[in-house]
């Protein structure tokens, strides 16, 4: 019996790690890299097009980010299956990527023999995760979310409003001080980094309107 050739497109903005797969797909039996995109938008032209099987998709891009893309290739009925492969792995990244309707979610530090195989698995439609973010959405369904208090939402909500520390600080009547360290609770509430996944978490979990 002839087994289908898996045909695969990569979406990332760096030519060295478009090279790199391409050429660890090259000598490999089985897969075939049809597309190759640097950014989004491009990304989902090309997905529509050329209906890949498989779609290695980079998250942070210029025109369109990989989730952007995820959504949009969802919203367009797209038949293709995306796996995500970037080196973040915080909450603000995995969730709106699975979210999206990413089928897998790996990391760049990925093994060569564990690509191929996440890459034959997304095509049979099963669902891909790096251990870590595994542990990751494991822990968050095992632990309740910590809630932020009062000020602290109130403090969200104005960095949502793209308000900077001085102005929160003279609006709430606090120093600039207790206004970071407020930010550094949210930060560690929410499992994010900065400012801007700090209110998409937000915007995702009902606390921002």
């Amino acid at each position: 019996m002839t087994v289908a050739t898996i045909r695969v497109m990569i979406v990332d903005d760096h030519p060295i790690v478009r090279d790199g797969l391409r050429g660890m797909f090259a000598g490999t039996t089985g897969i075939e890299v049809v597309a190759e995109a640097a950014d989004g938008s491009r990304a989902v032209d090309l997905a529509l097009a050329l209906e890949p099987d498989v779609i290695l998709m980079d998250l942070r891009m210029p025109r369109l980010d990989g989730v952007a893309a995820i959504r949009r290739l969802a919203d367009l009925g797209s038949r293709s299956r995306v796996v995500v492969l970037t080196t973040y792995d915080t909450e603000a990244e995995v969730l709106p990527a699975i979210e999206a309707g990413a089928t897998g979610y790996l990391l760049k530090d990925v093994a060569t023999d564990d690509l191929l195989r996440a890459v034959e698995a997304a095509a049979r439609g099963e669902a891909v995760l790096a251990p870590a973010v595994t542990n990751r959405l494991m822990g968050r369904l095992r632990e309740p979310e910590p809630a932020l208090t009062e000020r602290e939402l109130e403090v969200l909500g104005l960095v949502a409003q793209g308000t900077t520390n001085r102005d929160i600080a003279a609006a709430l009547f606090l120093s600039e001080a207790t206004v970071k360290t407020h930010l550094l609770h949210i930060y560690a509430k929410l499992g994010v980094t900065d400012r801007a996944s700090a209110v998409a978490v937000g915007f995702q979990r009902g606390l921002l309107r």
